[in-house]
C-alpha cells in the first residue's frame, strides 16, 4: 500500500455569502485555528516565509495567515466581528485562577502529589461484591466518582484558558493575556511547589486492577494545542526564553517518557483512536523540541498504521464503530486523523493523498460518515447519547479546503450555521482564497 504524493493546499471554492470573500476569510482563519485545526503550511520544510522571523513557531496553526490577520486587526483592517468575540473569551480566561496536579484530595499510589492521577471513566463498581473490586466496565456510561480527582478536568481546562489567552495576546497584541496565560502554564508546568511531573503512570486507573494504563494518555491528546499557544507567547515579554527552555525541557522529559514507559508502548500500539491520539502527541512535541526526525517517522508511518489498519474501503472504522457511541468515536478518530495529516505538512508528509490500494483514505472516512450527519441515513450503530453535529462542522470546513471541495463546507453551514461565528474555529476562510 502506497501513498500518493501531493502538494498540501489551502485553496478552495467558498460558499456564496452576503459577506464579502476578504470578510469571510478573517473569520476562517480565527475559527479553525482557535479550534487547533489548521496546520502552518508555510512552515512546513522548505517552504518558510520570506518573513518567516515574524512568524510564531505553530505546528497546527496557519502562521502566516495569523500574521496577517494580526496585522490587519491592528491597522483596524477587519470588520467581522469574530475577534470581538475573541476578546470577550479572553477576557473570562483572565479570570481563571491558576490550576495545579497538587490541589488533588487524593494521594496518587507513589505519595507524590506532582504525579498526574485520573481514574477510567468507564469502569463501575461491581454491584456482586462487597467492595465492589476488581471494578467492571460499562462502554460510554461514565461513572461519577471520577469527578473527586480533578487532574483530567483541570489539565483540559488549562490548555484551553492558555490557548485563547495566547491568540488573544497575538492576534490582540494584548500582554495581560500573554502574562496571564505565562503564570497559568508556570504554575503547572515549571514552579517546583505546584509543576506536574513528566509522566502519566497513574492516568486512567482501575480499583482493583491496576493503578493506570496506557490508555490513560488520551487525556494529554490536546498537547497540540498546548504548544501552539507556548509558540504565540513568543515575543512577549510576560514568557522569556528560560520559561521557552524550561518548557521544552518537560516536554522533551514528557515525550521521552512516552516512547518509552510501558504505558506509552502500549498506547503506541492500540488500534484505535488511542493510537491515532499517540501519534498527535509524539509528532507534535517532538516538532516543538526540535526532533524533527522522531516526528517525521511517526508521521511517515502513520499511512500504513493508522490510515490503513483503520479505515476499510467504504470508509467505516471498525474499532469505533464497536463502541456504544460509535457515530461520536468515528467522528474523534477522524479528527485524531485530519490533525496527523495537518502535522504532517511540518515535516514533507502528505497524509491528505494517502490512500490504500483497496481506497482506503482520510477523505473516505469522511464521506462515510456524511451520510448520517447530514440526516440523509439513519445511523446502524450504537449511539448512547446524543451526537452534536459541532463535532465535525470544523472537519468540514477544513475539507472544504483541503480537497478543494466547497459542499464540504455548505454541508458544514447547514448543520451548523454558527461554524462561521464560533471562536473556537476561526483561521480557514483566508487561507481557503490562497
Amino acid at each position: 500500500m502506497h501513498p500518493r504524493r501531493g502538494i498540501p493546499c489551502w485553496e478552495s471554492p467558498l460558499h456564496r455569502s452576503t459577506r464579502t470573500k476578504s470578510e469571510i476569510d478573517k473569520v476562517l482563519i480565527i475559527v479553525l485555528g482557535l479550534f487547533g485545526i489548521l496546520a502552518n503550511t508555510s512552515s512546513a520544510s522548505g517552504a518558510q516565509s520570506q518573513h518567516s522571523e515574524t512568524l510564531p513557531r505553530v505546528f497546527s496553526l496557519p502562521a502566516a495567515t495569523l500574521e496577517e490577520l494580526r496585522r490587519e486587526i491592528a491597522a483596524k483592517e477587519v470588520r467581522d466581528p469574530t475577534p470581538q468575540q475573541l476578546r470577550r473569551d479572553a477576557d473570562a480566561a483572565l479570570t481563571q485562577k491558576p490550576l495545579s496536579v497538587v490541589e488533588k484530595s487524593v494521594d496518587p499510589p507513589s505519595g507524590d502529589k506532582h504525579d498526574y492521577m485520573s481514574l477510567a471513566p468507564y469502569w463501575w463498581p461491581d454491584p456482586s461484591k462487597p467492595d465492589g473490586l476488581p471494578y467492571i466496565r460499562r462502554d460510554g456510561q461514565v461513572y461519577p466518582e471520577i469527578e473527586k480527582i480533578q487532574d483530567h478536568k483541570n489539565l483540559s481546562k488549562l490548555i484551553s484558558t492558555t490557548y485563547t489567552l495566547a491568540l488573544a495576546y497575538y492576534l490582540l497584541g494584548d500582554e495581560s493575556c500573554a502574562a496571564h496565560a505565562s503564570e497559568l502554564l508556570r504554575v503547572w508546568f515549571l514552579k517546583p511547589q505546584t509543576r506536574m511531573n513528566p509522566n502519566l503512570e497513574f492516568a486512567q486507573g482501575i480499583p482493583g486492577l491496576n493503578t493506570g494504563r496506557g490508555i490513560g494518555l488520551i487525556e494529554t491528546r490536546e498537547f497540540y494545542r498546548l504548544v501552539d499557544a507556548i509558540g504565540l507567547l513568543h515575543g512577549s515579554k510576560s514568557w522569556n526564553a528560560v520559561d521557552q527552555k524550561r518548557m521544552e525541557e518537560w516536554c522533551g522529559k514528557f515525550l521521552d517518557w512516552m516512547i518509552h514507559s510501558q504505558n506509552g508502548k502500549d498506547e503506541a500500539a492500540a488500534k484505535n483512536n488511542h493510537g491515532t491520539y499517540y501519534d498527535v502527541q509524539v509528532a507534535s512535541l517532538a516538532l516543538f523540541t526540535g526532533k524533527t526526525e522522531i516526528a517525521r517517522s511517526v508521521l511517515q508511518s502513520a499511512g500504513q498504521k493508522r490510515i490503513a489498519t483503520q479505515i476499510e474501503p467504504d470508509g467505516r472504522q471498525p474499532q469505533e464503530l464497536a463502541r456504544t457511541k460509535a457515530l461520536g468515536y468515528s467522528t474523534m478518530n477522524l479528527a485524531g486523523l485530519f490533525e496527523l495529516a495537518l502535522l504532517g505538512e511540518n515535516a514533507g508528509v502528505d497524509l491528505w493523498s494517502y490512500h490504500t490500494q483497496d481506497g482506503g483514505s482520510i477523505r473516505k472516512a469522511l464521506d462515510y460518515l456524511l451520510p448520517f450527519v447530514g440526516g440523509d441515513k439513519k445511523w446502524p450503530y450504537e449511539q448512547i447519547v446524543e451526537y452534536k453535529v459541532g463535532e465535525i462542522s470544523p472537519l468540514l470546513m477544513v475539507a472544504a479546503a483541503k480537497f478543494k471541495d466547497s459542499h464540504y463546507r455548505d454541508l458544514a453551514v447547514r448543520l451548523d450555521p454558527e461554524v462561521l461565528h464560533r471562536i473556537d474555529v476561526l483561521p480557514l476562510r483566508r487561507a481557503q482564497s490562497k
